[in-house]
């Protein structure tokens, strides 16, 4: 495949993505962190310090905190925006088009690799135009330096956002884990490369980190600063008083941190192409993908078998199933609630007995720390089908005749509360046999938020990845004894939940679904 014929490939296959509203959010959403990495100096909240102290907002300082948080979000949250383009041309019969051309399956994936690499270049984009309006909005430095604003982006940024471009690749078109458990995997790779990059002995430089660390250094130590003690420290942060300042005049590669950069980039084309030993490019005659699979049935039983006879008469007499006169939540709910759980393996069910036999057993000082975080991470594949599967399986517009969909809403928000309730049941008996009334609210609070949370973030995208992007970091942080972000009640404080109080979640839960009904009507409306 000539470079022409390639860029055309990927560069159609950028445009496509950007039509999407949710690119448009994606943006969004990096005009934000780059307002979050450079904090108003009058507030508490910083992205990077260096103990007590952190940069002048001059154009170096700025460019090298938002290129380092932007490097942060866009190896977590970028992961999941570019996922799914494998699967995407699999069920829009896209596939089968491209089985039928000369095509080979390096220069598709080749092509999904560049385009990927655009989307995420795209952010990276905005937050270098975002850094020097910050910087200029901060008013510690009104003088914008080009070179060593964008420097940090294309040594740093940049060659994470090509390996993170290869990994969201080699997942989409590895069958084990182009599904969620890929996704979650990505979580835990990801806290590993963001808290082991940080050193000088990371692979390739990893982060970037280490030879930014050691030029603040040095420009400190120049001016007789006590660094005594001191610390890195990246990622948004609260601190108990203000920093100090110093004027740092930016980071001077050497050769060796270059070539490592060059090798990142390097190294992620080969992942990238690494699928074309087992990717068989959509053809069933290789072992590709087969054409798209029949849909189940809304109630979640197997899609019937095509007939024999394509010319054999359709039964039009009137319904042959009795009518069942009277409510139908309950039936919704079972129905619901059947859908949700609908192909999880034996395997699953013998984890989450194992925990509800330890939250029985395990000391009650336990039961918060350990037991009811592990009981509320188990389940998140399950939850980040909510409010997705009516789109990801075609009937939605079936649905759409449905004459009471709110009732159906309210019975799949059931079915999550159900799969919630019962995945920290044990950890609950806990609390009521101890009398622990704070806990068992905190319990509550977060049995009501976590199904809302899943049921709105798949409405609103309707793809699961969003629910899993947003849910993964806030229990990590919630499990790390984060009592801001404690939607559980984990965090301890005197024995009681140090978090959130438990009306201020159930009162997030019912506006997480008010904007579920409000969704479903306006669409609807449009309908």
């Amino acid at each position: 495949m000539t470079a022409g014929r390639l860029g055309r490939l990927a560069l159609a296959d950028f445009r496509e993505r950007a039509r999407r509203p949710a690119y448009a959010l994606t943006l969004a959403a990096a005009v934000g962190l780059g307002y979050l990495a450079v904090p108003d100096p009058g507030t508490r909240w910083v992205i990077m310090q260096l103990g007590d102290y952190r940069g002048v907002y001059n154009s170096a300082y700025t460019g090298m905190a938002t290129a380092l948080a932007g490097a942060l979000w866009l190896t977590l949250g970028g992961f999941y925006v570019v996922r799914g383009t494998v699967a995407r041309d699999e069920a829009t019969g896209v596939g089968r088009l491209l089985a039928a051309t000369p095509l080979r399956g390096s220069g598709y994936l080749a092509a999904k690799f560049l385009s990927n690499a655009m989307v995420l270049g795209s952010m990276a984009a905005v937050l270098a135009l975002t850094a020097p309006v910050m910087q200029l909005a901060r008013g510690e430095s009104d003088t914008v330096e080009p070179g060593p604003l964008l420097l940090p982006f294309a040594l740093i940024t940049l060659p994470l956002v090509a390996a993170t471009a290869a990994a969201a690749l080699l997942f989409d078109a590895t069958p084990l884990l182009r599904k969620g458990l890929g996704n979650v995997i990505w979580f835990f790779v990801w806290l590993a490369v963001a808290f082991g990059g940080q050193g000088p002995g990371a692979p390739l430089g990893g982060l970037g980190v280490h030879g930014v660390v050691a030029s603040m250094h040095g420009d400190m130590t120049a001016r007789g600063l006590d660094l005594s003690g001191q610390e890195f420290s990246l990622g948004l942060t609260y601190i108990d008083r203000p920093l100090r300042t110093f004027e740092w005049q930016g980071f001077t590669p050497g050769t060796e941190f270059v070539a490592a950069r060059l090798t990142l980039v390097l190294a992620g084309a080969l992942v990238a192409l690494l699928p074309a030993l087992w990717f068989g490019r959509f053809d069933p005659a290789r072992g590709g993908a087969a054409p798209p699979p029949r849909r189940a049935r809304p109630d979640g039983t197997p899609p019937p078998a095509p007939a024999a006879d394509p010319t054999a008469p359709v039964f039009t007499g009137p319904p042959r199933t009795a009518v069942r006169p009277g409510g139908a939540l309950g039936r919704l709910l079972a129905g619901e609630l059947r859908i949700l759980l609908q192909g999880t393996p034996p395997w699953w069910w013998a984890v989450a007995a194992a925990i509800t036999v330890a939250g029985l057993v395990a000391p009650l000082s336990a039961i918060p720390r350990f037991v009811l975080p592990a009981a509320w991470i188990w389940p998140v594949l399950i939850w980040s089908r909510l409010g997705t599967q009516r789109h990801e399986y075609g009937v939605e517009s079936l649905l759409g005749a449905y004459p009471a969909r709110r009732r159906g809403t309210l019975a799949e928000w059931l079915s999550g509360l159900a799969v919630t309730a019962l995945a920290a049941l044990a950890p609950l008996v806990r609390f009521v046999a101890a009398a622990d009334w704070a806990g068992a609210g905190a319990w509550a609070g977060g049995a009501l938020f976590v199904p809302s949370l899943a049921l709105a973030l798949g409405t609103l995208s309707r793809t699961h990845r969003l629910f899993q992007a947003v849910y993964l970091p806030l229990w990590y942080a919630t499990a790390n004894g984060l009592p801001l972000l404690d939607f559980m009640g984990a965090v301890r404080s005197g024995g009681h939940p140090a978090g959130p109080p438990a009306a201020a979640v159930a009162a997030l839960s019912a506006l997480l679904l008010g904007a579920v009904f409000a969704a479903g009507a306006a669409r609807r409306g449009k309908g």
